[in-house]
């Protein structure tokens, strides 16, 4: 599996999983005075819940960097669900990019999370690669628009939006005891499937 921590996001989803009407409506919001913050919240929500599932819940591209070939043929690339592989590209001691041709491999979206799969005719280019970042694997990830993201998922980013309005603090007082709690359910909603592992 490609460490998650070697994966950066290269372009931001286009929109988010749920609308500034509906974040309206669940903040029982009428006026439009505050849209440029709750569209901060809508953000906000939207990455804490996509940290804890562990998924890309709209489509955005993502790069992954490697410092050597996979040692195994199959491999898993995270924040699932995989939508496609752009390019494999292998950078050389003397620091020559290439392209690893698309013919040498599969792209398994089925999987959760989606996986990378090496013919059993191909292998690995036989140069020494640079010793640090030498594999780049660009890939699309998500569920497309905002309306094919599960119900379950908007929810969850509903119920953070509702939480981090609610509470514009770091920390909540009651009763002279500092808390802070996530909403009820939050968990619940996105532990279902942590992209699959």
């Amino acid at each position: 599996m490609i460490d998650a921590r070697r994966v950066q996001i290269t372009t931001q989803p286009a929109e988010e999983p749920i609308t500034l009407d509906e974040a309206k409506e669940q903040l029982h919001i009428l006026h439009d005075d505050e849209d440029g913050f709750i569209h901060s919240l809508m953000i906000a929500a939207r990455i804490h819940c996509e940290q804890v599932a562990r998924r890309s819940f709209v489509t955005r591209t993502y790069t992954a960097m490697l410092d050597c070939w996979p040692y195994m043929t199959r491999f898993e690339v995270p924040y699932p669900p995989l939508l496609g592989v752009t390019s494999i590209k292998y950078t050389d001691n003397a620091g020559n990019q290439a392209t690893y041709a698309a013919s040498n491999y599969l792209v398994d979206t089925h999987s959760q999370p989606g996986r990378i799969v090496i013919k059993a005719s191909a292998s690995y280019p036989s140069v020494t690669l640079q010793e640090v970042n030498a594999v780049e694997i660009a890939y699309t990830a998500g569920y497309g628009e905002s309306l094919h993201v599960p119900a379950t998922y908007k929810a969850a980013v509903k119920l953070m939006l509702a939480h981090l309005y609610e509470n514009r603090e770091a920390v909540t007082v009651a009763q002279g005891i500092s808390v802070m709690t996530t909403p009820l359910g939050l968990d619940t909603l996105l532990l279902t499937d942590r992209g699959g592992w």
